[in-house]
C-alpha cells in the first residue's frame, strides 16, 4: 500500500488541523468553534434568515437555532422579524460581535501564518489559485447528477 496520502486525507487533515489550532487560540474568547464559525458566517450575510444560514453552514435548522440561542444570550446577535412574513426571522450582528470578530480575524490571521511558514507569496498566490479552481470545479459536479452506468463502473 501507498504511504503517500491521497489529495483527499491531506485536504481533510489539513483542514482540521487549522480548525484545531484556531481553537486552540480562541479558546480564551469563551465561543464554540460552531458558534465562531456562525458569527463568520453571520458578518458576511446580515440580514439573513435562519434557514439560508442554516444552508449555508451545511447544518439542520433546529442546530442552528441553539447556536443563536447562545449568542443571542450573550448580546452577539439579533433577531428581528421579517417585515411581511411573521415566521421568518432574520438574522443580525450586535456592536458587541464587532470586536469579538475582529479578534477572530487575528487569530485566522497568526493560525493560517503558522500554517503556511516557508511557503512564498507566490507559492501560496498557485496555492489559492488550485484550491479555488478545485472548488469552482466540485461545486459544478455536485449539481450535475451521477449517471447510473459511470457509478457501476466505478
Amino acid at each position: 500500500m501507498n504511504a503517500t496520502p491521497t489529495l483527499g486525507f491531506l485536504l481533510h487533515d489539513v483542514a482540521r488541523l487549522l480548525r484545531k489550532r484556531f481553537e486552540q487560540r480562541a479558546k480564551c474568547l469563551g465561543l464554540t468553534r460552531s458558534q465562531w464559525q456562525t458569527l463568520a458566517y453571520l458578518s458576511n450575510n446580515e440580514g439573513i434568515h435562519q434557514s439560508g444560514l442554516a444552508e449555508i453552514l451545511e447544518i439542520e435548522p433546529i442546530t442552528l437555532v441553539r447556536i443563536l440561542d447562545k449568542l443571542a444570550e450573550r448580546g452577539l446577535i439579533e433577531r428581528r422579524q421579517h417585515p411581511t412574513d411573521r415566521r421568518i426571522w432574520l438574522l443580525y450582528m450586535r456592536e458587541e460581535a464587532h470586536p469579538l470578530l475582529a479578534e477572530m480575524r487575528e487569530l485566522g490571521d497568526v493560525t493560517r501564518g503558522e500554517a503556511l511558514e516557508g511557503v512564498s507569496a507566490e507559492q501560496r498566490e498557485q496555492l489559492y489559485q488550485i484550491l479555488s479552481a478545485m472548488k469552482t470545479n466540485l461545486v459544478q459536479a455536485c449539481r450535475t447528477p451521477v449517471e447510473q452506468n459511470e457509478m457501476n463502473d466505478g
